[in-house]
């Protein structure tokens, strides 16, 4: 057995935990490029704390998934402000480009240097500058990852920048910041969080110290989401969903992913996907293909051990079988109200495509099997 674990030099967890931030932010530097989602009011509080601490502020917004090109002019605007710390305040989409940004801020040449698959695949050399990472949604898990993932309009794909370097120097996870999200939101992000705690869980990465965070966090999302769902400012609902959103960051970071993340990225590319959402729309599919496609070459393994224990823990049912877990998921994302890839423009003409993309992602590899190409479509095939 051998593995390795990294993360966030220091992760702060609870309600009230942003207070922690500007402190942390004063110890790092003196002017911070504050990394929002589309409206940067939500930061306005966080800005002015800064700026009574005696650390000064730019924002920059991020509107919609990242792009390389705006990490370019994020890069390019941090320089021209003279920023030497780097927050994220946001979702999936503000946290991966403020950890892009960062690291572009050390490290020479153009993000085209570093990336996988459409670029050079250089390592970053130079630790990022200061990052603090505060998630406003549950289910990413960036803020204790090592890597930002980027679209290429150009290329149709989405790539990741990837590098222990760029892990950030403090993560602060405050569940009050979530209570406002609404219900779509809560449920594709929430979605996401139980794909990110079942994949690496049932990964051929797998190991002891992500095992025990996967089973907690599924615990938690299969007794919370249903309620973050409909009551958003349940406390006890939302502070479940965001330590289990946490769990599943140092899980896929530390033991990797599987199908349903494998094709995410080349939909997201190709397609105006939201990624929560394509993943919680695959995952009862790639629970079926996987667990049919191991009975079939690898009988008595262990990971069918592990995908019994994730329906266990789902069902809540102590002899819970494989198909009523898979089940149980299919039922939460309907109940959850999750539409079908169909509904992002996905057709069966683009399955090819996407299969042959989904080739090359990283995620596949750290799948429980081998997938043939057949079973593969088919796991696209049946969540249009």
């Amino acid at each position: 057995m051998r593995f390795e674990f990294a993360t966030a030099t220091r992760i702060v967890f609870g309600p009230g935990a942003v207070r922690e931030v500007v402190p942390a932010a004063q110890a790092l530097g003196r002017r911070a490029l504050v990394v929002t989602g589309r409206s940067t009011e939500r930061a306005a509080g966080l800005v002015a704390d800064l700026a009574a601490a005696g650390v000064s502020s730019a924002l920059f917004s991020v509107a919609e998934e990242p792009s390389i090109a705006l990490v370019r002019e994020g890069q390019q605007f941090a320089r021209a402000e003279q920023c030497d710390v780097v927050i994220g305040f946001g979702g999936g989409s503000a946290l991966d480009a403020a950890k892009a940004v960062a690291a572009l801020l050390t490290n020479s040449g153009d993000v085209m240097d570093y990336l996988e698959v459409i670029g050079a695949g250089q390592a970053l050399s130079v630790p990022s500058a200061a990052f603090i990472a505060i998630p406003t949604t549950a289910g990413t898990g960036t803020e204790v990852t090592r890597n930002a993932v980027l679209a290429s309009p150009e290329h149709r794909i989405k790539v990741s920048l990837r590098s222990p370097l760029m892990l950030a120097r403090l993560a602060v996870i405050d569940p009050e910041l979530t209570y406002d999200l609404p219900p779509a939101i809560t449920a594709r992000t929430g979605l996401d969080a139980l794909t990110q705690l079942i994949e690496p869980y049932t990964s051929n990465r797998a190991n002891p110290l992500t095992d025990g965070y996967c089973l907690e966090g599924m615990k938690r999302v299969a007794r919370s989401l249903r309620r973050a769902y409909h009551d958003g400012h349940n406390a006890e609902a939302r502070m479940d969903m965001s330590l289990a959103s946490l769990l599943g960051g140092l899980s896929l970071a530390n033991a990797g992913l599987g199908v349903v993340h494998g094709f995410a990225a080349p939909i997201g590319g190709m397609f105006p996907a939201p990624h929560g959402a394509v993943c919680a729309a695959l995952l009862p599919h790639g629970m079926e293909v996987n667990i049919r496609a191991l009975r079939a070459r690898a009988p008595g393994c262990e990971t069918l051990h592990r995908y019994e224990t994730v329906a266990r823990i789902l069902t809540g049912k102590p002899n819970a079988t494989l198909e009523e877990g898979v089940e149980w998921a299919s039922e939460l994302v309907r109940g959850l109200q999750i539409p079908p890839l169909g509904t992002y423009g996905i057709e069966a003409g683009d399955i090819p495509t996407l299969a042959e993309k989904v080739s090359k992602a990283s995620s596949l590899k750290a799948n429980p099997i081998v997938l043939t190409g057949d079973e593969q479509r088919e796991v696209l095939s049946r969540a249009l």
